[in-house]
């Protein structure tokens, strides 16, 4: 049987009790180690004492570390550091493992061709069946259908080491993964998806989520200086939208220069193009939701902001990673 560890990062969220209660609880060949990085910028331990009571006798084989609040990327590294079994497992720490994880893990690994370095767990997000789901509902379910995520993805170790491990420069939690994937495929190995199982529950959040989320535009751009325009179909990505979102900022900027200015005509057709722009924009996204009357207000004040929240972050990322080599 193929030894195995599991790292998971964590800024100590409710969701981490279930989750290493889910990997205490699953069913054949236990991890050799787990360590768990606490990525909270300043943390204390006390938070950390009822998780790490769920764990049973996996307690034992359990190191805490810190990963200093650099991000999931920097924090997984951490955890990496600090893995001596041949394979290492990442987990989220708001995900479920099912109930035969473990076994189904083993079997994996156990059937990993010579020349695979890489073996993805399946995710499954549980959706309303009473309702459609909202655009935050939708957002997460798309992790079933993503590749390479670090949800439930177990690599080689000394792989791993060989491509210099997960990209600190990600320092929020998108890309990171795909980056690390990519760069494994350069350097000849496989990457497949194999038959375990894992939950990914939609965690409760705030109407402005998919605004914070726009952070990830920058790890777009760095994604773009890395492995060029091509990354998205190598990674199987949508394009997106970040194109109609510089469109629509650019629109709406315009029309208050021209206000300024006193050119109202030239103002006016700029504004009408900023407001079919956001109308398209929000209506995609309501109208395959429940749209109920906090899913349609919630939608239509954050895809006022997107655009040019989107094209910050954008913008930004090209310049901080201007410099940026390519990955060879």
């Amino acid at each position: 049987m193929t030894s195995y560890a599991v790292v998971i990062p964590t800024l100590v969220r409710d969701t981490l009790a279930d989750c290493l209660a889910a990997l205490a609880a699953a069913i054949g060949p236990a991890p050799a180690e787990i360590v768990l990085v606490d990525d909270r910028a300043g943390a204390v331990p006390g938070p950390l004492e009822h998780p790490l009571s769920v764990l049973g006798d996996l307690r034992d084989r359990t190191t805490v570390v810190s990963g200093g609040g650099h991000g999931p990327a920097a924090a997984r590294n951490s955890g990496l550091r600090r893995v001596t079994s041949p394979w290492v497992v990442f987990l989220d720490d708001d995900v479920q493992v099912g109930p035969h994880w473990c076994e189904q893990v083993a079997a994996d690994l156990d059937e990993a061709s010579p020349d695979t370095a890489g073996v993805q767990g399946v995710i499954s997000v549980p959706l309303p069946s009473e309702r459609r789901p909202t655009h935050w509902e939708r957002s997460t379910a798309g992790l079933a259908r993503a590749r390479w995520s670090t949800a439930d993805m177990a690599y080689r170790t000394d792989v791993l080491k060989q491509v210099g491990g997960f990209d600190e420069r990600f320092r929020y939690a998108h890309r990171e993964d795909t980056d690390l994937a990519l760069r494994v495929l350069d350097a000849g190995w496989r990457v497949r998806r194999g038959g375990r199982s894992t939950w990914h529950p939609v965690r409760p959040t705030g109407r402005w989520v998919s605004v914070r989320a726009q952070r990830g535009n920058a790890d777009d751009a760095l994604m773009l200086r890395l492995h060029g325009a091509g990354w998205r179909a190598g990674a199987a990505v949508p394009r997106g939208r970040v194109r109609r979102h510089l469109a629509i900022t650019a629109a709406g900027a315009a029309a208050c220069v021209f206000a300024v200015g006193g050119r109202r005509v030239a103002a006016a057709v700029a504004a009408v193009g900023w407001a079919v722009g956001t109308a398209e924009f929000a209506w995609s996204r309501i109208a395959p939701g429940p749209r109920t009357w906090y899913e349609v207000t919630t939608v239509l004040g954050s895809s006022v902001v997107i655009p040019p929240v989107a094209t910050g972050y954008w913008l930004s990322g090209l310049v901080r990673h201007r410099e940026v080599e390519a990955w060879r």
